[in-house]
């Protein structure tokens, strides 16, 4: 493994993100010669400007939010005096610095980790020349031509920006510019109700800025469990979030020290800032790929196989860049099936029927498997139970009122083959789902299981019993 005609194999990873460094960790154990050609950091936009940032914001506001639901409980927040505390304060400052101070160290344990297994980092961009040849345009000046016999695209994506709302970086932000405010956004417009806008439109909510969500359809996370976002939207708006259904942006600008966001039907909608969460595309323009014969996408995505290869030989592309499916676990993934198939290693192409992922919002959504519209649809013939969490002793004695579990079984066998599990840290009680779903178990395997008592994935083992009484 890792040799190429009785030597060692050249591998150059454009992209440091979770694909890029993924890719690198497998390729250096099997012996590979590995390059990383990297622009802004090891762990790319996931660990800088995404994922890990967006997460912490999350937390916070998590974390906050516990105080209104620990005076359910009967516990109070009180000063010196003995008078009770009435509200918790952000100081967004010192929030934004604990967000990229966080986001630091991870990217530097990445580092740490690729240059022990002694993986070289390029600070720079990189550019094919030929199916076995990168330029590499240092950040601190000159080119370095590398010779290679796997290159890896993992160049991820940026956000998409359109001609009617362009961000300034103070007003008008993306996603990626909001770690830089030092105050909290006195009333935030959020455009776009996708899993984006609706994770960070939740986050500044909990962290107290008056939030509007600006939705084009008719709810918000349109792409997702129709259950699970209805219930996302009641809690929207319980909390006291304005959301705006069937309303699409016409045009965003700056008005005095605040923002107008101008909609399709003529209305206006004032705010001290707007976030722009409107979708995102691929970083691979003028990076000589189609002068090699790299297949694009009229989007600009690379087009993939389930083991990563473009259509050059010997070119393997991985993550956002391929559009295959947007989380930074199936960019890894990507990664790590590319340099396995390249180098010789034993493969299993990417399945993505397996594939878990979740929606950080309050409560968080988590799926696995085939979707609720797939049944709806004929799609999939598959027998459906849901229960709500709020029969659950463990959700009682904490306080939770929203979420549900939802199986699908496959009619015959009972095989397990999705899931949906709304609910603090679904991210967490969606894996026994997944496993049951990778692994084909079926429902009644899965009852059988013992789970704790108290505890919440107690409610995923009663929901396969259930399942099993409906003779699947």
């Amino acid at each position: 493994m890792g040799r190429v005609n009785g030597r060692t194999s050249r591998v150059v990873i454009l992209g440091g993100g979770p694909g890029g460094y993924e890719a690198a960790l497998v390729a250096a154990h099997l012996g590979g010669e590995v390059t990383i050609v990297d622009r802004d950091g090891l762990g790319g936009a996931a660990v800088l400007t995404d994922c890990v940032p967006s997460k912490t914001l999350i937390s916070t506001a998590d974390y906050m939010s516990e105080f209104e639901t620990a005076a359910h409980l009967g516990v109070h927040l009180e000063d010196g005096e003995g008078d009770a505390v009435s509200d918790a304060v952000a100081e967004l400052a010192e929030v934004n610095a604990r967000v990229k101070d966080l986001a630091a160290a991870q990217s530097h344990d990445i580092g740490e980790r690729v240059d022990e297994v002694g993986v070289r980092v390029l600070r720079g961009t990189g550019r094919l020349l030929s199916p076995t040849r990168v330029e590499a345009t240092l950040t601190d000046g000159g080119t370095e031509t590398i010779d290679a016999d796997v290159v890896l695209v993992a160049t991820g994506a940026t956000p998409r920006v359109m001609a009617s709302a362009q961000p300034d970086g103070e007003r008008i932000l993306t996603w990626q510019q909001i770690y830089d405010l030092d105050a909290l956004p006195e009333r935030l417009v959020v455009v776009g109700s996708g899993v984006t806008g609706a994770e960070l439109a939740q986050a500044y909510l909990g962290l107290g800025s008056d939030v509007v969500l600006v939705s084009s359809r008719d709810r918000v996370l349109p792409g997702e469990d129709p259950d699970a976002a209805t219930v996302i939207e009641d809690v929207f708006t319980r909390r006291g979030m304005d959301v705006l259904g069937r309303s699409r942006m016409a045009s965003v600008e700056r008005r005095g020290d605040g923002v107008v966001v101008r909609l399709e039907d003529g209305r206006e909608v004032e705010g001290s800032h707007a976030l722009l969460a409107v979708g995102s595309v691929p970083q691979t323009a003028d990076m000589g790929l189609e002068e090699i014969g790299v297949d694009l996408t009229p989007s600009g995505h690379i087009v993939v196989d389930r083991v990563s290869r473009t259509s050059v030989r010997g070119v393997y592309a991985a993550g956002d860049c391929t559009g295959v499916l947007p989380l930074a676990s199936v960019a890894a993934m990507q990664g790590r099936i590319a340099m396995s198939h390249a180098l010789g290693d034993a493969v299993a192409p990417l399945n993505l029927g397996v594939v878990s992922a979740n929606i950080f919002t309050d409560p968080e959504i988590a799926t696995v498997g085939i979707s609720q519209k797939a049944i709806d649809d004929g799609t999939a013939d598959a027998d459906v139970v849901m229960m709500p969490l709020s029969r659950n002793p463990r959700a009682k004695m904490a306080g939770i009122t929203d979420g549900f579990v939802k199986l699908f079984a496959q009619k015959g066998s009972g095989a397990v083959i999705g899931g949906v599990v709304v609910a603090p840290r679904a991210s967490e009680l969606i894996f026994p789902v997944t496993l049951a779903v990778h692994h084909r178990l079926n429902v009644d395997q899965v009852a059988s299981t013992f789970t704790v008592y108290p505890s919440l994935s107690g409610t995923i083992a009663e929901a396969a019993r259930r399942l099993h009484a409906t003779g699947s």
